[in-house]
């Protein structure tokens, strides 16, 4: 941030109160899910904004009418989706940075290259498989579910209390990450694909140093969520992510993933909003409890602030 004041905050969900000009896969009172909107919105097209902001508008732009902690916010176009009726606006605001940040992870040519998904592909009905690393956070969660959108065999782990649903997901397989058999469990579970790599969506070296015996003995390449991610296995080639890009320099994935998988897979169920939202009802006066009690920990779920 080079600005104070600022306004934080990515996630968002609610009404269209504006669109500005060229926007028409939304209009106003339409109820969607996007980076940086909460309450209501105007939303603005890409081409009007400089370099293409996207997502996490403010940690992009320095521009405080791009934070999510607000009753207004100004949105990219390019990562607003309509949501059905049936999903509340405190659900869907688990998913917008998620998924940006999962499909840059599985579908960057520089991180996993792996097909993009399509509202007829089939789980399983390619060759490729992938491992999630932490399939039980925001990030993971909507990553097995893109993943299995392109018709991709998933692995994954997390904690042991949180395996069955992984794979109600759609994980073929998910392990415990603190098991002293996990490396040759997935190894096992992955015989017989086209093995893709890693999505790490943890980042830390202690995750780097317990998949590593997977590449040590499949290969593959790697994404994650972590910048500068350390610790990774001698020879590996990959990439961290950052969840703006696919509206940037990866425009080809977020063409896909936003403007069509995103919002056909919600009608459709493909696509849950998950891990469920934990929410604190109270307004803007409420943030700085919603920061606290995530410091203290969440487990298959995301803190939402209800306006």
């Amino acid at each position: 941030m080079q600005k104070y004041p600022n306004i934080c905050g990515a996630d968002v969900a609610g009404e269209v109160v504006e669109v500005g000009e060229g926007v028409s896969h939304v209009k106003k009172g339409d109820r969607v899910l996007g980076y940086e909107l909460h309450h209501m919105l105007p939303i603005i097209p890409a081409d009007h904004l400089l370099t293409a902001i996207s997502h996490a508008f403010s940690l992009v732009s320095n521009d405080p009418v791009h934070g999510g902690f607000q009753l207004y916010t100004a949105l990219n176009a390019d990562v607003v989706a309509k949501i059905p009726s049936s999903l509340d606006f405190t659900a869907a605001a688990v998913l917008p940075l998620a998924i940006s940040t999962a499909a840059a992870c599985l579908f960057k040519k520089e991180t996993l290259a792996l097909p993009l998904p399509s509202s007829d592909a089939k789980p399983s009905s390619t060759s490729k498989s992938v491992l999630i690393w932490g399939g039980s956070s925001s990030v993971g969660a909507t990553a097995i579910q893109l993943a299995v959108g392109a018709g991709v065999k998933v692995v994954s782990v997390a904690s042991k209390h949180n395996l069955e649903k992984l794979k109600e997901l759609g994980a073929s397989a998910a392990f415990d990450y603190k098991s002293s058999s996990v490396a040759d469990d997935i190894i096992k579970a992955l015989e017989g694909t086209d093995f893709a790599g890693v999505c790490d969506c943890i980042g830390l070296p202690d995750a780097a140093a317990a998949w590593a015996p997977v590449y040590k003995k499949l290969g593959g390449r790697y994404g994650s969520v972590m910048p500068g991610a350390q610790g990774l296995p001698d020879g590996i080639e990959g990439d961290s992510v950052f969840a703006p890009t696919v509206v940037m320099a990866d425009k080809y994935v977020g063409d896909v993933v936003w403007a069509k998988w995103v919002p056909e897979a919600l009608e459709s169920g493909k696509l849950k909003a998950v891990p469920p939202p934990i929410v604190i009802e109270g307004g803007l006066d409420k943030v700085q409890e919603g920061y606290d009690q995530q410091k203290k920990g969440v487990s298959f779920g995301k803190i939402v602030i209800a306006l």
